[in-house]
C-alpha cells in the first residue's frame, strides 16, 4: 500500500467519522427543539418526551431540515402560539450548536 493510498483511507475515515457526528448532532438538536416547541406548547411528561422523540423520528424519515422547521412551526401555529419559521430557525441553529458542543465534550 502507497502514502498515497493510506492518506486516501485516512481522509475516507475521518469524512465518515464527520459525518457521524453531524448525523447525531442533528439528531440531538431535533430532540432539543421538540422539548422546547412542546414546552411552549404546555406539554408534560410524558407527552413532552413523546413529542421530542416524535420531532426526531420526522426527520429520519424526511431528512430535510426544511420539513422539520414546517413541523415544528405548523404544530405551534395549531397549538395557537404565534412562533415565526424564523424563530424557529433561530432555535434550531442555537440548539445544533449546543448539540455539537454536547458531542464534543463527550468525545
Amino acid at each position: 500500500m502507497t502514502t498515497f493510498d493510506e492518506r486516501e483511507q485516512g481522509q475516507e475515515a475521518k469524512f465518515a467519522h464527520d459525518q457521524e457526528l453531524e448525523f447525531k448532532a442533528a439528531a440531538r438538536r431535533n430532540r432539543l427543539l421538540g422539548l422546547w416547541a412542546g414546552g411552549l406548547m404546555g406539554l408534560e411528561d410524558p407527552h413532552l418526551e413523546d413529542y421530542a422523540t416524535a420531532v426526531v423520528r420526522y426527520d429520519l424519515t424526511h431528512s430535510n431540515e426544511d420539513a422539520i422547521l414546517r413541523k415544528v412551526a405548523q404544530d405551534l401555529t395549531g397549538a395557537g402560539l404565534k412562533v415565526s419559521e424564523d424563530q424557529v430557525r433561530g432555535k434550531m441553529d442555537e440548539f445544533l450548536a449546543v448539540a455539537r458542543g454536547q458531542i464534543q465534550a463527550e468525545g
